[in-house]
């Protein structure tokens, strides 16, 4: 995925609490091929409308609860949506949000902007930060560090955990000097300390 810092975007309100799974993607629709795209799907059982154009949701409490259906990401990625501003949000759609490229933007007061939506909001990864419109003015919302930098540089799990490779092969080498009893066998005669095969 592609990584981003910034974004300015149309910010559309769902004035709903408890949006679970099932309603951003019914299962239905999960036996389309994702190459055809989610987007279509988003939303459909319910009486929600975005407009064109939206790629923020700024929605209630609990956004994303239910089961753990990545094509819920899916759906709301493919049609167009950055992020999802709310005051809390399902762990597992959260993780699933990052890991697609989608920021789970966890802001109390969320719902005080509904009143002023549609509108232009700005969201400032690396600073934590929104600009829109509504009281209060820019707005700060917590995200864990690791999940910073897998948005702003687009990593998944993997890249993520490759980034910590020096201190990963000095702890192996480490491990494997002063417990060589731990060691197997076929990675003391292949005489690798980091136990890799030729």
């Amino acid at each position: 995925m592609t990584g981003w810092t910034t974004h300015t975007g149309r910010a559309a309100a769902l004035r709903l609490s408890n949006v679970d799974t099932d309603q951003l993607i019914p299962a239905r629709f999960m036996s389309t091929p994702r190459a055809e795209g989610y987007g279509r799907f988003l939303l459909h059982d319910t009486d929600a409308h975005l407009p064109e154009g939206t790629t923020i949701l700024v929605a209630g409490p609990n956004f994303g609860s239910g089961s753990s259906r990545e094509a819920a990401v899916y759906a709301l990625v493919d049609f167009g949506i950055r992020a999802v501003i709310a005051p809390s949000f399902g762990d597992i759609f959260a993780a699933n949000a990052v890991n697609n490229g989608l920021l789970p933007a966890a802001i109390a007061d969320a719902p005080a902007l509904w009143d002023d939506l549609p509108a232009e909001i700005e969201i400032d990864l690396a600073a934590g930060t929104l600009r829109g419109p509504g009281p209060g003015g820019e707005r700060r919302f917590a995200l864990d560090p690791a999940q910073r930098d897998k948005l702003i540089h687009g990593w998944d799990d993997i890249d993520l955990t490759a980034q910590h490779g020096p201190a990963i092969a000095a702890f192996r080498n480490d491990r494997h000097a002063n417990h060589p009893w731990a060691v197997p066998a076929r990675d003391q005669r292949s005489g690798h300390p980091t136990g890799e095969d030729e």
